[in-house]
This record gives structure tokens, sequence and C-alpha cells, in this order.
């Protein structure tokens, strides 16, 4: 049976036990806009004493929650007390259709009408008409205005009633009391109770460039499109069962290990499993980044989000609905997109002050104002400006814009993030150590030179007890020479050090000189039979063909290198000259590894782990970041924060670049948003911004962060 695919390999498989970090529960949280959602509806959850863990993905409109034992219900209760609507959301599906977008474009259509038709009206007050004439063209606009608001804003009234009902403050707050400042002075004015003219068209103007705005910045989060949305998209929502000799179309969430499902050309598979009948070429390229289709037939096990191109497949169900390899993969994702830096909690403690500091802003510029002149009406206008002008929707949308748009883009070239602080532990990176078998070469490699029958035999016999390449490399010499391995017995494998078991009687061990017992020389192992002089093995390896390539960019962009191998120095430091890397070490032990690693560390280096074995596992752990290839074993993938699907090296330098430039843009955005505040806040408080062009300027805040955040990556 040939193992599944890189993909496949990459996601935890279902019967690993639910750790404190992995999400039990996913909801959909349609409502929420900026970083003070955020901030509420994590420190709600927070609170509650089964959740372990809440993290919100601004841009997907989800909340991922760890809370074991919890009901779905209680989370949902608990959300709705504190103002935030909430719906159940399968984890991996696309959820709830988002039609915000829609009706944004209707409420702006509804307030641009209304703002044309009471400029014309005001044209004639413009124009000099006074008296009983002025009035009458201020109740119609009125009568225009007021219904138009009253639908158009019901976004921001919406949000702010749901806030203040729960006694929090959000940033729909101030702009929904701008805007009913604003209508209610212009009421004022078609009254008679002021002599300034009405604001109607104002309000309206307000309102239709606030909805714009909003509109803008969800449109722009759309183009940060989530990874994890395209994994969700590749689920086949129907399969179609065999029971029997019949066929039943089911939704694909029905399906049930052991049940029999028909795979024709052109479907994707609805689930995990293990072909049983016929044969196909696969298509993986959403999964693993490689456009070639890989055949596959009986005894293959194949994955949910895979293409059948060819043959039709009879195929038994391993795992379904949430437990497919697909479904927990879109877990990660959605995991890593919610970044969580330094700079996430510097937007996050920002945004939770901003609210009441507009208040207090917009009242003290209001007084200030109203203190210095005596003018009610131009205070009011002033204050109102400011109430609009300061917002952290761009703080909010600073780090959140760029952590979706970066692992996306990383997912989309073959690359899966895992950890939720990968991309900034990644861009702190300045040395990269690789280990050597299975990672920096092809890990299959051959004997050099055969030792006598017998020796071959009682290798082979201790090599069929593990899976490293070199006891693969015995078997297959074995093999090839029609010897039928030793009965050895009691065999056990001892992680970084070798093989041990008995014949005859006798104990015999075929691993590392050290351990094995063999005599100093560049052996790649050594087989010991007990009272018998050592017979060395050595081997060959083939470079991984974009190895050295990978190696070059690494070096071209100021990382050092290192090669970290439990095998003779020899050829260790064969591969690490042909592959150019700095630093060699060999006969490295897991315990070594990890003790150079914290050498390292302890030096201020920070050091990125790229290992593909068991031998790695406290290695990936132990680094300030770990990387494996999607064909690793399964212990290396779960201790790493990346995983190169494709298995490509090149994926190493392309991950460190992409996590660079990620944290600039969060810096960038950071910047962009505090300049914009620091400007902007004190323009309005002295006067020089109307409410008009306070609603421009703060959608173009938005818009510029998040603009920012979706443009080309290097």
């Amino acid at each position: 049976m040939t193992a599944a695919c890189p993909a496949c390999a990459a996601a935890p498989l279902p019967d690993s036990p639910v750790t404190a970090t992995e999400p039990t529960h996913v909801l959909h949280l349609p409502d929420i806009h900026c970083a003070l959602c955020i901030s509420s509806v994590e420190s709600t959850l927070s609170a509650l004493p089964q959740v372990q863990a809440a993290r919100v993905n601004l841009t997907r409109k989800r909340v991922f929650v760890t809370a074991p034992g919890a009901g779905t219900d209680s989370l949902i209760t608990a959300l709705a007390q504190a103002g935030h609507r909430a719906e159940r959301l399968d984890t991996g599906r696309l959820g709830p259709e988002d039609t915000t977008r829609r009706d944004l474009l209707t409420r702006i259509g509804v307030a641009g009408f209304a703002m044309m038709n009471v400029m014309l009206l005001s044209v004639a007050v413009w124009s000099g008409a006074a008296g009983v004439t002025a009035q009458l063209f201020h109740l119609i606009s009125a009568a225009i205005a007021i219904p138009a608001v009253a639908y158009a804003a019901q976004p921001f009234f919406a949000s702010a009633w749901s806030g203040l009902s729960v006694r929090r403050l959000n940033m729909d707050v101030p702009i929904s009391l701008a805007i009913i400042l604003a209508c209610a002075a212009s009421l004022a004015a078609a009254f008679g109770y002021s002599d300034r003219a009405g604001w109607f068209d104002a309000a309206l103007a307000l309102t239709f460039f606030l909805l714009i705005g909003r509109y803008l910045d969800r449109a722009g989060r759309a183009a940060a499109r989530s990874a994890a949305a395209d994994l969700a998209a590749l689920e086949a929502p129907q399969a179609v069962r065999l029971d029997g000799a019949h066929e039943t179309v089911v939704a694909a969430e029905a399906l049930a290990p052991g049940d029999l499902i028909r795979v024709r050309p052109g479907d994707r598979l609805p689930a995990d499993g293990t072909i049983v009948s016929g044969r196909s070429d696969m298509d993986r390229s959403a999964l693993t980044g490689e456009s070639l289709p890989e055949a596959a037939g009986i005894g293959d096990t194949v994955t949910s989000g895979e293409t059948c191109l060819t043959g039709v497949l009879t195929i038994r169900v391993d795992r379904a609905g949430r437990d497919t390899a697909l479904a927990r993969m879109a877990e990660l994702v959605a995991t890593a997109e919610s970044q969580r830096t330094r700079y996430a909690g510097i937007a996050d403690r920002a945004a939770q002050i901003y609210a009441p500091l507009v208040h207090i802003l917009g009242a003290a510029t209001f007084l200030g104002w109203l203190g210095l002149t005596g003018d009610f009406w131009r205070s009011l206008d002033v204050g109102i400006s400011v109430l609009v002008i300061t917002c952290p929707c761009a703080l909010g949308l600073a780090v959140p814009a760029v952590s979706t748009v970066a692992t996306a883009r990383l997912f989309r070239g073959g690359i899966l993030v895992k950890s939720d602080t990968a991309l900034e532990r990644l861009s702190e990176i300045d040395t990269v150590a690789f280990d050597k078998t299975g990672t920096l070469t092809t890990g299959t490699p051959a004997l050099a030179e055969l030792p006598d029958d017998r020796a071959l035999a009682v290798a082979a016999g201790l090599a069929q007890a593990s899976k490293h390449p070199l006891s693969r490399a015995i078997l297959a010499a074995a093999e090839a020479r029609g010897i039928t391995p030793a009965p050895v017995t009691d065999t056990t494998e001892h992680p970084g050090q070798g093989v041990e078991g008995l014949l005859d009687n006798r104990r015999v061990r075929l691993g590392r000189e050290g351990w094995a017992g063999g005599a100093a020389g560049d052996a790649s192992a050594w087989l010991v039979i007990e009272g018998e002089a050592p017979v060395p093995f050595r081997t060959r390896e083939t470079l991984r063909p974009e190895a050295t390539g990978a190696i070059e960019a690494l070096h071209r962009t100021g990382y050092a290198t290192a090669l970290l191998s439990g095998d003779g120095a020899r050829p260790v430091a064969e591969i690490a000259a042909r592959a150019g890397i700095d630093e060699a070490e060999a006969r490295l032990s897991p315990e070594d590894k990890v003790a150079w690693l914290d050498r390292r560390a302890n030096e201020g280096r920070h050091v990125l782990m790229v290992g593909d074995g068991l031998n790695d596992t406290g290695g990936l752990a132990s680094a300030h970041a770990g990387m494996s290839p999607g064909s690793a074993l399964d212990a290396a993938r779960s201790a790493a924060d990346v995983i190169l699907l494709s298995g490509g090296l090149d994926g190493v330098p392309q991950t460190l670049a992409t996590a660079r430039t990620a944290m600039a843009r969060m810096r960038q955005n950071i910047a962009l948003a505090a300049l914009y505040n620091v400007v902007s806040v004190p323009l309005a408080m002295a006067g020089f911004a109307t409410p008009f062009a306070a609603a421009i300027a703060m959608s173009l805040s938005s818009i510029t962060v998040t603009l920012n955040a979706v443009r080309r990556f290097r």
C-alpha cells in the first residue's frame, strides 16, 4: 500500500487526543466588523469557566473556541448576552452566505439617491431663498432625509444599540451619535430653531460615505480570501454510497467508516478512504500544489478534496465529515490565520481604549469650542467631525488582514502554516538547520558496498523492525541478492541509535558505532553480532534536486545554514559540501540536536529546524520554529509549525521571505493607522474638517490598511 498524499499526511489523524490548542467549537459571527468586536467576543468567551481559548478570525467572521465539554448553545447564549449574534457552523464548511455586501449596496443606493435630491432642494436656499420658502424647502428635505437615514444607517444603529444594551461601547456608537446629531441639528433648523442652514444633505452624505467605506472595507477583506475557505470549497457535498448492488446519493456528512462509495471521472472525493477496486489518475494539485496527476490503484489511500480524473473507483471510507484530513487541515489553516503577534496585542489594547476616548474627545471639543466662540451650532459641527474621524478600525484590520493574506499565499504555494504564532517567529529566524537523511537528501540511500551474505541476512532481519531509510536500503539489497532475512526475535528500535534483537540467543545490533559497538570509521551503520567482529555498512545518498538552489537562496538573503545528522562525519561533510551548507555536525543523537539548538538560542540566535524523522521531533519542538516536509513521519509533522505539503525545500526560503514581508506589512499598517489618527484628530478638533470630510477620511484609513495588506508579496 502506498502512503497517503502529503496533504493527507499533513493533517493529524482524528484518533489523536484533543489538545488545549485544538478548537472544539466554531461559530459564525455575522455582525462583527472591528477590533473592539474581536476583543469583546474573546473576553466574553474567555470568562466562561470551560473555555480554555478563544480566537476570532475577523476576515472569515468566525470564532474558534477550545472548550472541551461545553455546549454550543451556552457559548451562543453568552455571546448574545454580550450583544453578539452567533450561529452554529460545522468546522471546515463555508458557513452561512454573507449577504452583507449586497445589503450595503442597497443602502448606499438609497442614501445616495436621497442625498442628490436634498442637494437639489438646497440649491434654492443657497441661491438666496429665505423666509417661508426656505423653511418649506427645509421641511421637504427633512421628509426625504429622515426616512432615508433611518433605513440606510441601520447597520450603524443596530451595532451601536447592540453594544449599548449590554453597556459596551463600540465604534458604531460615535458614528451613530454623529449621524443622529447631524439630523437633529438639521431638523432644528427646518422648524426655525436655528438661523443656520440645514444639514440634511451633510447627514445623508455622512451616511453615504460611511457606507461606502464599510462596503469597500468588506470588499478588501474578500480580496484577502481565506485559504481555509478555499479548502472548505473543495469539500464534496454529496456522495454515491453503495448499498449492496444499489447506488444511493447521500450527504457527504452522512458517510461512516466502512461505507463503500463510487467515484467516477470528474468527481471530487467526499471522504478519506482506501481504493478497493479500480485505478485512476488523481488530481491533488489543490491540496499539495503539485500540478502533475498521481496514479492510484487498489490498496492506495485517497483524501477528500482530490479529484478522480480517469477510471471509476470503489473506495472504502476510512474517515468522513469533520474527521477527514481536509477538514482538519482547514482547522489548522484557520487557526494560523488568526496570528497572535506582539503587534496584534498592541492593536487590541489600542482598540479597547478607543471608544471611550472618542467620546471624551468629542465632548471636550464641543465644550471647548462652545466656551471659546459661544456658537452652539459651530461647536456641534466640530464635535461631530471628531466623533466621525477618530476610528480604530484601521488598527483592528492591521494584523488580521495581513495574517490571512500571508497564510493563504503560502498555502496556495503548497505550504501549510499550523501554528498561530509562526509568522512572527519565522520572521526572526537567522539560521536554518537541516536534518540530512530524508530532508536534505531524497531519503532513499543505497548500499555503497555489500557485506557477505550472512551479515546481510542478519542486518535485514533487524531492518524489518525499522522504517529508517538505511533499513529500507538494507532490505532492498537483500531482496536484490535473493537473501532471506534472518529470524531475529525480540527486536526493539531505539530512536537515533539503531535496532537490536536476539538471534540464536545472541544479542545483535544494527546502528550507530557508539551504540552498536562498532569501530571508529566512516560507516553509516555497524552490525554487531555478540562475540563477532563488527561489520560496517556504507551508503551513498542522493541530494534533493532543489536543495542546492534553496541553500543558495537562503545565503543570498543573509541566513546562516547548518546540517545536523546522526550519520558519520564523512557522509555528513560530503553532503554539506555538495549543498553548500556553512556548518556540519555529525554523529548527533536526538538529545545532541536539542543541545545544539539550545546553545544557539543562548547565543541569541533564532534557528529554524527542518527535519522529517522521529529523531528530529525534539529539535523541531525546541527550535525557534520547526518545519517538516509533507512526507515526514507523523511525530515530526505534529511537532512542526510549518509543513511543506509539496515536499520541496524551495518552500523554506519562500516561507521565510513571506513571514518577513508579513511582519513588515503589519508594522506598516499599524504605523499608517497611528499616523492617520495623529494627523486627522487634531485637524478635526481645530475645526479644519467638516463631518463630510471626516466620513471620507475615516473610510479611506481602513481602505488604505486593507489594500496595503493585500498588495503583492515579494
